[in-house]
């Protein structure tokens, strides 16, 4: 294989040697099949083109100086992925084989996972797709499951450093009730628009707020929102954000460290109260907001003053890092370490 620069991968496709593979058919899922074909053959009439029947997961596995190999609470994305498949009518997937599945696929590629030092993981994309032929606005009869991996670096380019980001009133991107709460190709494509706007007004990414009101905050891009505040992590309540893995994780984190955790809504006004704030899900873990810009208002949430990462945020990234590389214990047993 190609010599790969590990400290300076980008959060990219890199081919690596196989995927797993599992179908759908007459109402039962088959056995895991391990793939080296990076193409799927479906047909031009399958659901996932036509009506959007697709999910998706991210999750990574990490190599320990130990050399052992730690991938991070596959169980909460089996079970994210079973909320998204009954809230569009898909097939559930069973946790074990979704965890075997996982396990498969990153023991099948083990050489692909960075080194302990670079600071990069392999990350793991489990995908759900309707394949069945249908016309009509119906659930498929078929499915495929496939999970590929690429080794990624970091998700924003300065890595764990401060962010500026800008309120786009716009494009919403998932309505109340709707898709938001489901990892699915539509929200995304829905914020595509949005996140270029924010780019070629030279900020790292979009910030939502809610699309009945516009009032309260809801997501950051493809993150979920936390702000700090009087040793309180508080992130918002709503119907149409995502349940990041990352940001349970967190909470849980700072519990485990003597701060108060809300979740509740917030008011746009209340970004001016926050002492640190950060975006957080698995590409970034945490990505710390230097600032929020509401060019409409005309006004600048700054949030870090010195434009550097808060003392609280460095604790939560550093201690959730510590668990996934394992460095530290995993008390949660959040980690399952591949044999």
């Amino acid at each position: 294989m190609k010599e790969i620069d590990w400290s300076n991968l980008s959060f990219g496709y890199i081919k690596t040697d196989y995927n797993v593979r599992c179908y759908y058919r007459n109402g039962a899922w088959g056995e895991l099949e391990l793939c080296s074909e990076e193409t799927l053959n479906i047909h031009m009439a399958a659901t996932c083109l036509h009506y959007g029947q697709e999910a998706f997961e991210g999750l990574k596995a990490y190599r320990g100086k130990d050399g052992k190999i730690r991938i991070f609470r596959p169980e909460a994305n089996a079970e994210r992925l079973q909320s998204t498949c009954n809230g569009i009518l898909m097939p559930e997937l069973p946790t074990e084989m979704f965890v075997e599945a996982v396990k498969k696929v990153v023991k099948a590629n083990e050489r692909f996972i960075p080194p302990y030092e670079s600071g990069a993981a392999l990350y793991i994309r489990p995908l759900l797709i309707g394949t069945g032929a249908q016309v009509g606005v119906h659930p498929a009869n078929e499915y495929l499951f496939v999970i590929f991996v690429t080794p990624v670096g970091p998700y924003f380019k300065g890595g764990f450093s401060t962010n500026p980001y800008v309120i786009i009133r716009e494009f919403d991107r998932a309505a109340p009730y709707g898709t938001g709460r489901f990892k699915v190709g539509g929200n995304y494509a829905a914020s595509l628009h949005a996140n270029k706007m924010a780019h070629d007004l030279g900020y790292s990414c979009e910030f939502y707020l809610d699309a009945k009101e516009k009032k309260y905050i809801d997501e950051c891009g493809a993150a979920n929102f936390f702000g700090i505040k009087d040793n309180t992590y508080i992130t918002p309540k709503s119907s149409s954000i995502l349940p990041s893995i990352t940001n349970r994780s967190l909470m849980q984190l700072a519990e485990d460290l003597g701060i108060k955790v809300e979740c509740r809504p917030i008011a746009e006004e209340e970004l001016d109260t926050f002492e640190e704030a950060g975006a957080c899900g698995t590409a970034a873990v945490i990505s710390p907001i230097q600032r929020i810009d509401d060019l409409e208002n005309k006004k600048s949430y700054v949030i870090s003053k010195d434009g550097k990462p808060g003392p609280v945020c460095t604790k939560l990234y550093n201690k959730l890092r510590a668990i996934q590389y394992g460095d530290e214990p995993d008390t949660h047993n959040w980690v399952t370490v591949l044999d």
